[in-house]
């Protein structure tokens, strides 16, 4: 599967619901920002809880263009918590955060509009 900024692009195919119930979308605050020099694309260093039940994760965004490190802490952001963590020069990125690119493909966070608890599930 081939992922498209482009958002005239047809929906991907078709899955099952039990597929997409694998996917474990948290809400979590971040607590830690920091930029990520070593990063080959500009990015931050995230550390975001999300409560008691999966902790503190770090994380590795690329979300640069609409954000400052220091604005980022406190902001409620939702992230997959269940995909394998992934190496990225000497981080250890251990959740995936969501967003969406704008038009120029600078990535906006996906948040809600409500307050929801650090670790609720996406339902």
């Amino acid at each position: 599967m081939h992922l498209t900024h482009d958002p005239s692009a047809p929906a991907a195919e078709d899955i099952g619901f039990d597929d997409f119930l694998k996917i474990d979308i948290r809400l979590g605050t971040i607590i830690e920002a920091d930029t990520f020099p070593e990063a080959r694309n500009p990015a931050y260093k995230l550390r975001i809880d999300f409560g008691q039940g999966v902790g503190v994760k770090r994380s590795a965004a690329q979300i640069t263009d609409h954000y400052a490190p220091e604005a980022l802490i406190g902001t409620r952001v939702m992230a997959v918590v269940n995909f394998p963590p992934r190496q990225i020069g000497p981080v250890r990125s251990e959740v995936l955060v969501l967003g969406f690119p704008d038009s120029k493909g600078a990535i906006v966070l996906a948040r809600p509009d409500f307050d929801a608890p650090d670790g609720a599930r996406l339902a």
